[in-house]
Protein backbone atom coordinates (compact mmCIF):
# COMPACT_ATOMS: atom_id res chain seq x y z
CA UNK A 1 0.00 0.00 0.00
CA UNK A 2 1.36 3.32 -0.76
CA UNK A 3 0.22 6.93 -2.18
CA UNK A 4 0.75 6.06 -5.78
CA UNK A 5 -2.30 3.37 -5.62
CA UNK A 6 -4.31 5.60 -4.02
CA UNK A 7 -4.03 7.92 -6.31
CA UNK A 8 -4.58 5.47 -8.98
CA UNK A 9 -7.61 4.98 -7.78
CA UNK A 10 -8.68 8.32 -7.40
CA UNK A 11 -8.33 8.38 -11.32
CA UNK A 12 -10.65 5.22 -11.72
CA UNK A 13 -12.99 6.73 -9.00
CA UNK A 14 -12.89 10.30 -11.10
CA UNK A 15 -16.69 10.57 -12.64
CA UNK A 16 -18.21 8.34 -10.63
CA UNK A 17 -17.53 8.60 -6.85
CA UNK A 18 -18.91 12.15 -5.26
CA UNK A 19 -16.58 14.44 -4.44
CA UNK A 20 -18.18 15.24 -0.85
CA UNK A 21 -17.19 18.60 0.96
CA UNK A 22 -16.39 19.87 4.27
CA UNK A 23 -19.35 20.99 6.60
CA UNK A 24 -19.05 23.35 9.53
CA UNK A 25 -21.29 24.96 12.16
CA UNK A 26 -20.49 27.51 14.43
CA UNK A 27 -23.20 25.76 16.80
CA UNK A 28 -20.85 22.38 16.78
CA UNK A 29 -17.48 24.70 17.03
CA UNK A 30 -19.44 25.71 20.23
CA UNK A 31 -20.21 22.35 21.66
CA UNK A 32 -16.47 21.18 20.93
CA UNK A 33 -14.63 24.03 22.05
CA UNK A 34 -12.62 23.95 18.68
CA UNK A 35 -13.22 24.29 15.21
CA UNK A 36 -14.97 21.27 13.76
CA UNK A 37 -15.00 20.84 10.32
CA UNK A 38 -17.31 17.35 9.19
CA UNK A 39 -16.63 15.47 5.46
CA UNK A 40 -20.16 13.73 5.06
CA UNK A 41 -19.92 10.40 3.06
CA UNK A 42 -23.23 9.83 3.83
CA UNK A 43 -23.97 11.88 0.86
CA UNK A 44 -21.95 9.33 -1.24
CA UNK A 45 -23.31 7.24 -3.73
CA UNK A 46 -24.97 4.65 -1.67
CA UNK A 47 -24.99 6.40 1.64
CA UNK A 48 -21.54 5.88 2.62
CA UNK A 49 -17.70 5.54 2.26
CA UNK A 50 -17.59 2.28 1.08
CA UNK A 51 -18.42 3.02 -2.47
CA UNK A 52 -15.06 4.19 -3.44
CA UNK A 53 -13.43 0.90 -2.18
CA UNK A 54 -15.87 -1.41 -3.90
CA UNK A 55 -15.74 0.82 -6.97
CA UNK A 56 -11.81 0.63 -6.60
CA UNK A 57 -11.63 -2.55 -6.34
CA UNK A 58 -13.65 -3.84 -9.40
CA UNK A 59 -12.37 -1.40 -11.39
CA UNK A 60 -9.25 -2.89 -11.02
CA UNK A 61 -10.11 -6.34 -11.48
CA UNK A 62 -9.37 -8.09 -15.18
CA UNK A 63 -12.48 -7.42 -17.33
CA UNK A 64 -12.83 -11.59 -17.86
CA UNK A 65 -12.53 -12.39 -14.00
CA UNK A 66 -14.79 -9.92 -12.85
CA UNK A 67 -17.33 -10.58 -15.72
CA UNK A 68 -17.91 -14.10 -13.62
CA UNK A 69 -19.27 -12.31 -10.73
CA UNK A 70 -18.27 -10.81 -7.16
CA UNK A 71 -19.25 -11.76 -3.86
CA UNK A 72 -18.88 -10.39 -0.35
CA UNK A 73 -19.67 -10.10 3.42
CA UNK A 74 -21.21 -7.23 4.97
CA UNK A 75 -24.27 -5.81 7.42
CA UNK A 76 -25.35 -3.42 4.76
CA UNK A 77 -22.58 -0.72 3.67
CA UNK A 78 -19.86 -2.53 1.98
CA UNK A 79 -22.70 -4.55 0.71
CA UNK A 80 -24.65 -1.77 -1.27
CA UNK A 81 -21.52 -0.35 -2.32
CA UNK A 82 -20.27 -3.53 -3.63
CA UNK A 83 -24.19 -4.27 -5.61
CA UNK A 84 -23.78 -0.77 -6.91
CA UNK A 85 -20.63 -1.31 -8.31
CA UNK A 86 -21.10 -4.23 -9.65
CA UNK A 87 -24.58 -2.73 -11.25
CA UNK A 88 -22.27 -0.21 -12.80
CA UNK A 89 -20.34 -2.83 -14.78
CA UNK A 90 -23.36 -5.15 -15.73
CA UNK A 91 -22.07 -8.28 -13.55
CA UNK A 92 -23.46 -10.34 -11.10
CA UNK A 93 -22.94 -10.10 -7.16
CA UNK A 94 -23.91 -12.26 -4.54
CA UNK A 95 -23.77 -10.75 -0.69
CA UNK A 96 -23.73 -12.75 2.52
CA UNK A 97 -25.27 -10.44 4.86
CA UNK A 98 -26.40 -11.46 8.82
CA UNK A 99 -30.19 -12.10 8.25
CA UNK A 100 -30.20 -9.40 11.75
CA UNK A 101 -28.68 -6.59 10.00
CA UNK A 102 -30.73 -3.21 9.09
CA UNK A 103 -33.93 -4.07 7.23
CA UNK A 104 -32.91 -1.21 4.95
CA UNK A 105 -30.15 -2.11 4.04
CA UNK A 106 -30.85 -5.35 3.40
CA UNK A 107 -33.55 -3.77 0.96
CA UNK A 108 -30.99 -1.67 -0.56
CA UNK A 109 -29.24 -3.98 -1.54
CA UNK A 110 -31.28 -6.20 -3.16
CA UNK A 111 -32.17 -2.67 -5.16
CA UNK A 112 -29.39 -2.79 -6.62
CA UNK A 113 -29.59 -5.65 -7.94
CA UNK A 114 -27.51 -8.26 -6.02
CA UNK A 115 -28.64 -11.80 -4.25
CA UNK A 116 -28.65 -11.50 -0.99
CA UNK A 117 -28.05 -14.58 0.96
CA UNK A 118 -28.92 -14.41 4.94
CA UNK A 119 -27.22 -16.30 7.25
CA UNK A 120 -27.49 -16.96 11.02
CA UNK A 121 -24.60 -15.57 13.03
CA UNK A 122 -25.12 -17.82 15.93
CA UNK A 123 -25.48 -20.73 13.95
CA UNK A 124 -23.35 -20.51 10.48
CA UNK A 125 -20.40 -19.39 9.58
CA UNK A 126 -20.21 -16.15 6.93
CA UNK A 127 -16.84 -17.75 5.42
CA UNK A 128 -17.85 -21.29 4.91
CA UNK A 129 -20.47 -19.90 3.32
CA UNK A 130 -19.25 -17.61 1.20
CA UNK A 131 -15.83 -19.87 0.18
CA UNK A 132 -18.78 -22.62 -1.21
CA UNK A 133 -20.84 -19.91 -2.75
CA UNK A 134 -17.55 -19.02 -4.78
CA UNK A 135 -16.32 -22.02 -5.45
CA UNK A 136 -19.55 -22.78 -6.93
CA UNK A 137 -20.05 -19.40 -9.28
CA UNK A 138 -16.66 -18.32 -10.00
CA UNK A 139 -17.05 -15.75 -7.73
CA UNK A 140 -14.42 -13.23 -6.65
CA UNK A 141 -14.43 -11.98 -2.89
CA UNK A 142 -14.51 -8.11 -2.10
CA UNK A 143 -13.10 -8.15 1.23
CA UNK A 144 -14.56 -4.71 3.28
CA UNK A 145 -11.31 -3.82 4.24
CA UNK A 146 -8.21 -5.79 4.04
CA UNK A 147 -7.94 -5.17 0.25
CA UNK A 148 -5.40 -2.85 -1.18
CA UNK A 149 -7.57 -1.65 -3.65
CA UNK A 150 -10.40 -1.41 -1.01
CA UNK A 151 -8.30 0.61 0.76
CA UNK A 152 -6.68 2.88 -1.85
CA UNK A 153 -10.45 3.66 -2.89
CA UNK A 154 -11.12 4.61 0.70
CA UNK A 155 -8.09 6.61 1.00
CA UNK A 156 -9.27 9.22 -2.11
CA UNK A 157 -11.43 10.75 1.13
CA UNK A 158 -8.03 11.17 2.65
CA UNK A 159 -6.94 13.03 -0.73
CA UNK A 160 -9.97 15.31 -0.65
CA UNK A 161 -9.60 16.36 3.19
CA UNK A 162 -5.98 17.40 2.29
CA UNK A 163 -7.13 19.49 -0.74
CA UNK A 164 -10.10 21.23 0.85
CA UNK A 165 -8.49 21.71 4.18
CA UNK A 166 -5.45 22.83 2.47
CA UNK A 167 -7.53 25.36 0.53
CA UNK A 168 -9.13 26.72 4.04
CA UNK A 169 -5.26 27.62 4.96
CA UNK A 170 -5.32 24.39 7.36
CA UNK A 171 -1.95 22.74 7.52
CA UNK A 172 -2.66 21.08 11.21
CA UNK A 173 -5.55 18.93 12.71
CA UNK A 174 -6.86 15.82 14.24
CA UNK A 175 -8.35 13.60 11.76
CA UNK A 176 -11.71 11.50 13.35
CA UNK A 177 -12.23 8.71 11.42
CA UNK A 178 -15.27 6.41 12.28
CA UNK A 179 -12.74 2.72 12.00
CA UNK A 180 -14.04 -0.66 12.10
CA UNK A 181 -11.50 -2.84 10.31
CA UNK A 182 -9.42 0.01 9.52
CA UNK A 183 -10.01 0.38 5.94
CA UNK A 184 -11.04 3.99 5.90
CA UNK A 185 -8.66 5.00 8.58
CA UNK A 186 -5.51 3.49 7.20
CA UNK A 187 -6.16 4.45 3.82
CA UNK A 188 -7.27 8.11 5.14
CA UNK A 189 -3.77 7.86 7.02
CA UNK A 190 -1.47 7.50 3.96
CA UNK A 191 -3.22 9.76 1.81
CA UNK A 192 -2.40 12.62 4.80
CA UNK A 193 1.42 11.42 5.15
CA UNK A 194 1.85 12.10 1.12
CA UNK A 195 -0.40 15.58 1.17
CA UNK A 196 -1.09 16.92 4.74
CA UNK A 197 1.83 16.02 6.85
CA UNK A 198 0.60 18.51 9.69
CA UNK A 199 -2.42 16.47 10.08
CA UNK A 200 -2.90 12.98 12.49
CA UNK A 201 -5.47 10.59 12.12
CA UNK A 202 -7.08 9.40 14.86
CA UNK A 203 -9.31 6.08 15.32
CA UNK A 204 -13.16 6.13 16.49
CA UNK A 205 -14.93 3.25 17.41
CA UNK A 206 -18.03 2.41 19.99
CA UNK A 207 -16.91 1.00 23.83
CA UNK A 208 -16.57 -2.36 24.41
CA UNK A 209 -15.97 -2.53 20.80
CA UNK A 210 -13.01 -0.23 20.35
CA UNK A 211 -10.06 -3.36 19.23
CA UNK A 212 -8.48 -0.39 16.86
CA UNK A 213 -7.73 1.59 20.17
CA UNK A 214 -6.82 -1.43 22.01
CA UNK A 215 -4.37 -2.74 19.11
CA UNK A 216 -2.77 0.38 18.93
CA UNK A 217 -2.42 0.43 22.58
CA UNK A 218 -0.46 -3.00 22.98
CA UNK A 219 1.17 -2.95 19.88
CA UNK A 220 -0.36 -5.58 18.74
CA UNK A 221 -3.75 -7.07 16.77
CA UNK A 222 -6.16 -7.28 19.98
CA UNK A 223 -9.91 -8.42 18.96
CA UNK A 224 -12.44 -6.91 21.35
CA UNK A 225 -13.85 -10.74 22.11
CA UNK A 226 -17.63 -9.33 21.63
CA UNK A 227 -20.23 -10.85 19.84
CA UNK A 228 -20.37 -8.46 16.80
CA UNK A 229 -24.13 -6.97 17.39
CA UNK A 230 -24.93 -3.77 18.67
CA UNK A 231 -26.28 -0.35 17.91
CA UNK A 232 -23.39 0.98 15.57
CA UNK A 233 -23.56 -2.57 13.45
CA UNK A 234 -21.38 -0.93 10.54
CA UNK A 235 -18.13 -0.77 12.32
CA UNK A 236 -18.69 -4.14 15.05
CA UNK A 237 -15.64 -5.85 13.29
CA UNK A 238 -13.64 -7.83 15.63
CA UNK A 239 -10.24 -7.20 15.03
CA UNK A 240 -8.25 -4.63 12.47
CA UNK A 241 -6.98 -6.39 9.32
CA UNK A 242 -3.39 -7.45 8.51
CA UNK A 243 -2.94 -5.18 6.23
CA UNK A 244 -4.69 -2.12 7.64
CA UNK A 245 -3.17 -2.16 10.93
CA UNK A 246 0.36 -2.01 10.24
CA UNK A 247 -0.76 1.27 8.93
CA UNK A 248 -2.31 2.94 11.80
CA UNK A 249 0.45 1.16 13.81
CA UNK A 250 2.61 3.33 12.02
CA UNK A 251 0.93 6.59 11.26
CA UNK A 252 -2.44 6.73 13.76
CA UNK A 253 -2.63 8.69 17.27
CA UNK A 254 -4.39 7.16 19.89
CA UNK A 255 -7.85 5.59 19.63
CA UNK A 256 -11.04 7.38 20.76
CA UNK A 257 -14.37 5.12 22.18
CA UNK A 258 -17.89 6.96 22.62
CA UNK A 259 -20.99 5.34 24.28
CA UNK A 260 -24.23 4.50 22.10
CA UNK A 261 -25.74 7.61 23.54
CA UNK A 262 -23.33 10.19 22.27
CA UNK A 263 -23.65 8.53 19.33
CA UNK A 264 -27.02 9.35 19.04
CA UNK A 265 -26.61 12.32 19.98
CA UNK A 266 -24.26 13.09 17.53
CA UNK A 267 -26.95 12.16 14.67
CA UNK A 268 -29.86 14.48 16.26
CA UNK A 269 -26.97 16.90 16.61
CA UNK A 270 -25.76 16.39 12.90
CA UNK A 271 -29.07 16.55 11.23
CA UNK A 272 -29.77 19.71 13.44
CA UNK A 273 -26.75 22.18 12.76
CA UNK A 274 -25.72 20.24 9.37
CA UNK A 275 -28.96 18.67 7.86
CA UNK A 276 -27.27 15.65 6.94
CA UNK A 277 -28.63 11.98 8.30
CA UNK A 278 -26.16 9.43 9.84
CA UNK A 279 -26.22 6.17 10.98
CA UNK A 280 -24.86 5.28 14.77
CA UNK A 281 -21.51 3.80 13.69
CA UNK A 282 -21.16 6.80 10.77
CA UNK A 283 -21.52 9.19 13.55
CA UNK A 284 -19.01 8.08 15.99
CA UNK A 285 -16.23 10.21 14.73
CA UNK A 286 -18.43 13.21 15.22
CA UNK A 287 -19.33 12.17 18.94
CA UNK A 288 -15.95 12.39 19.81
CA UNK A 289 -15.42 15.46 18.51
CA UNK A 290 -18.39 17.29 20.62
CA UNK A 291 -18.29 14.96 23.87
CA UNK A 292 -14.64 14.11 24.02
CA UNK A 293 -12.58 16.91 23.75
CA UNK A 294 -10.32 16.37 27.05
CA UNK A 295 -8.73 13.68 24.91
CA UNK A 296 -7.86 16.24 22.11
CA UNK A 297 -4.85 18.33 21.42
CA UNK A 298 -5.59 20.25 17.96
CA UNK A 299 -7.69 23.69 17.77
CA UNK A 300 -8.95 21.86 14.82
CA UNK A 301 -10.63 18.75 14.01
CA UNK A 302 -12.01 17.03 11.13
CA UNK A 303 -14.50 14.06 11.65
CA UNK A 304 -15.48 11.72 8.51
CA UNK A 305 -19.46 10.94 9.27
CA UNK A 306 -18.81 7.63 7.53
CA UNK A 307 -22.27 6.68 6.38
CA UNK A 308 -26.25 7.70 6.99
CA UNK A 309 -27.98 4.23 6.28
CA UNK A 310 -30.27 3.94 9.55
CA UNK A 311 -33.82 2.66 9.84
CA UNK A 312 -36.47 5.33 10.77
CA UNK A 313 -37.30 4.05 14.10
CA UNK A 314 -33.58 4.39 14.68
CA UNK A 315 -33.21 7.86 13.39
CA UNK A 316 -36.53 9.51 15.22
CA UNK A 317 -35.11 7.76 18.63
CA UNK A 318 -31.88 10.04 18.08
CA UNK A 319 -34.10 13.03 17.49
CA UNK A 320 -35.77 12.50 20.36
CA UNK A 321 -32.29 12.86 22.34
CA UNK A 322 -32.30 16.62 21.15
Amino acid sequence: MDIDRIRAAAARLDGHARRTPLLSSPFLDEIAGRRVLVKPECLQHTGSFKYRGARSALSAMDDAVRARGVLAYSSGNHAQGVARAAQEFGVPAVIVMPADAPALKIANTRSLGAEVVLYDRATEDRNALGARLAEERGLSLVKPFDDPEVIAGQGTTGLEIAEDASALGIESAEVLVCCGGGGLTSGIALALEADAPGMRVRPVEPQGFDDTARSLASGEITPHGQPERGLCDAILTPAPGQLTFPILKRLAGPGLAVSDDEAMRAMALAFQRLKIVAEPGGAVALAAALFHGDALEADTVIVTVSGGNVDAATFARALDTL
